[in-house]
C-alpha cells in the first residue's frame, strides 16, 4: 500500500526526470502546426484517450487568443461512434489509422498518447501519418516502448507506472498550452 506522501514523493523524482529539451521541441511542433495552418489529430486509449481529449480542448480553446491563428486539432478517440464502427467491421488496431485517411495532410501533427508506447492501434496510426510526411509526436512511460523510436519527437515519462505517466502527460498539456499561448 502506497501512502499519500509516498505517492507524492514519487511523483516528485518524476517530475525532475522530464526532459525539458524534448517538451520545448514538442511545443515548438504544435506552434509551427498552427502558425502554418495545419491540423492536429492527437488519440489514446483509455485514460491516455481523456488527455487526448483534454489536450485537444486547450489547443482550440485555450490557446485562443485575437488576432492570432486557431489551431485545428482534433481527437480522434471523441467519436466514439466512429472507433467503435472501425474496431467491430475491421479491427481495433483500425481505430485510428482510418480516420487519419479522411483528414490527414502533409505537414500536420499527429500526437499519439500512449504511457506503454505500444499499442497496436497507436502504433498503426503513427506509421500512416510518417507515410504521409506529418510530423509525428509520442507522449509515453515506461521507457517509450516501441512508439518512441517510430515518432519524430518523443517524450517519455520516466517510470514504469500507469498513475505518475497519465499524470504527468496532463501535467504536459497544461504546461504546453501556457507555453504557447506565451510564444503566440
Amino acid at each position: 500500500m502506497v501512502s499519500t506522501q509516498a505517492y507524492l514523493e514519487n511523483l516528485k523524482k518524476v517530475i525532475d526526470g522530464l526532459p525539458c529539451k524534448d517538451i520545448d521541441a514538442c511545443i515548438q511542433a504544435l506552434l509551427q502546426a498552427c502558425q502554418a495552418g495545419h491540423q492536429v489529430f492527437v488519440f489514446g486509449n483509455g485514460g491516455s484517450a481523456a488527455t487526448a481529449s483534454h489536450v485537444a480542448n486547450d489547443l482550440n480553446k485555450g490557446c485562443l487568443l485575437p488576432g492570432k491563428p486557431r489551431f485545428k486539432a482534433i481527437c480522434l478517440n471523441d467519436n466514439v461512434p466512429l472507433m467503435t464502427a472501425w474496431g467491430n467491421d475491421s479491427s481495433y488496431e483500425d481505430i485510428f489509422v482510418e480516420p487519419l485517411k479522411n483528414f490527414l495532410q502533409k505537414g500536420d501533427v499527429v500526437l499519439a498518447i500512449s504511457a506503454s508506447g505500444n499499442s497496436p492501434n497507436v502504433l498503426k496510426a503513427v506509421e500512416y501519418a510518417k507515410e504521409r510526411g506529418a510530423k509525428t509526436v509520442a507522449w509515453t512511460g515506461f521507457g517509450g516502448g516501441k512508439l518512441k523510436p517510430l515518432a519524430d519527437l518523443s517524450i517519455v515519462v520516466p517510470s514504469h507506472e500507469y498513475g505518475p505517466c497519465e499524470d504527468l502527460h496532463l501535467v504536459l498539456d497544461h504546461l504546453m498550452m501556457q507555453r504557447i499561448r506565451e510564444l503566440m
